[in-house]
């Protein structure tokens, strides 16, 4: 598949100017690659939480968002499956631009993670 026809499957999003070059990576890319996988990122979740045998039902909302933020940080094979489903919608030029700040974007893409995995640890 070619860069064009990857950013033309990506959902278009409204969101506030970004004032940092992380910030617009995250509003142009990880945000519409993230809202486009969404569906199989939260299949993906819950059938890790299957599969850990993890049962959100008896625990309190704070200690499940606690509990999702750790997995998605922690956990290298969740956060290894969850990560190249967004880097696989990425373009040549994007992953350029995620290999030179990695560790910015990591950041950005475990707290976007996070909130968006948080409704399945919601609605456990």
């Amino acid at each position: 598949m070619t860069d064009a026809q990857r950013l033309s499957l990506r959902p278009t999003l409204s969101l506030a100017p970004a004032a940092a070059p992380g910030e617009q990576f995250q509003n142009d890319t990880l945000r519409p690659v993230a809202k486009q996988q969404n569906d199989l990122l939260v299949a993906a979740f819950r059938l890790f939480l299957k599969k850990r045998k993890v049962n959100f039902s008896s625990t309190a909302m704070a200690a499940r968002f606690a509990k999702v933020k750790e997995l998605v940080a922690r956990d290298n094979r969740l956060r290894g499956l969850l990560f190249g489903i967004i880097i696989g919608g990425f373009t040549t030029k994007e992953m350029q631009y995620y290999v030179e700040n990695e560790g910015e974007v990591n950041r950005r893409l475990t707290n976007l993670l996070t909130e968006r995995l948080l409704a399945v640890a919601r609605s456990a």
